[in-house]
């Protein structure tokens, strides 16, 4: 006599009970750490934004963040504003350091206005504009905040990757290659220009910080690229609100 077991009705509902039953898990987890992952994201994209101007726990070569129990309390004393650009207007926003600026470029390529976040911070009496930008690496998505003053002149940044090769391409979150954005002219006799993260650059210790270049990373071009890339067609929209700054 066939045991119950051993019928191919009882594989297949033993099979859709496991998948209903782990489904059912899988969406209680995901919902139940939503806000915690949601909270992780916000206090990363404040870090990411104060180390871009400046304030982080930086040591010898190695780059570091201000610890998440403190970077809440650091963000609201440094960051005076928050904008959101949208058709040529700025306008406040707290929570512009919500917006998705991959949904915004996704966006802008189905033809809808792109919001375009800025955050306006102050430090030892200087003022200093971090905008958020994203791009295409290697293998998948790179990203930076980069801090410029009124004139579009860096005055830090932030880079970071989703899966490029370490050693290589992964090297964009380094201090070394980050550091060097510092002082470079993102505009150039009144037009921007970007900077070009060049192979064979004739500034190797990047003196000339007008020439719109930085040296580039050996073995990583295709990554140096898609920050040159990500620099241009991103920070080039920030160009009309700053022109305002001179009115």
């Amino acid at each position: 006599m066939e045991k119950r077991t051993d019928k191919n009705s009882y594989t297949i509902i033993f099979a859709i009970g496991m998948v209903i039953i782990v489904g059912f898990i899988l969406a209680f987890l995901a919902s139940s750490l939503k806000p915690r992952i949601s909270e992780n994201e916000r206090l990363e994209k404040q870090q990411n934004i104060l180390y871009a101007m400046g304030i982080n726990e930086n040591e010898g070569t190695s780059a570091n963040f201000v610890s998440t129990d403190a970077a809440p309390e650091l963000f609201k004393k440094y960051i005076k504003q928050q904008l959101v650009i949208q058709n040529g207007k700025a306008t406040a926003n707290d929570e512009a350091y919500l917006i998705d600026v991959k949904k915004e470029q996704a966006n802008a390529k189905a033809g809808k206005a792109r919001q375009l976040p800025l955050f306006v911070g102050e430090k030892d009496g200087k003022t200093f504009y971090i905008a958020p930008i994203r791009g295409k690496g290697l293998w998948d998505a790179i990203w930076a905040y980069i801090a410029m003053d009124e004139n579009m002149v860096v005055q830090g940044a932030y880079f970071d990757h989703k899966g490029e090769t370490p050693g290589l391409g992964a090297n964009i979150k380094q201090r070394f290659f980050m550091d060097d954005f510092i002082g470079e002219h993102l505009m150039a006799n009144g037009a921007f220009k970007g900077i070009n993260v060049a192979k064979g650059n004739a500034d190797p210790k990047n003196n000339d910080k007008t020439d719109n270049e930085v040296d580039a990373i050996a073995g990583a071009t295709i990554t140096g690229d898609g920050v040159s890339a990500m620099i241009r067609s991103d920070l080039k929209l920030y160009v009309p609100y700053f022109k305002t700054l001179k009115n």
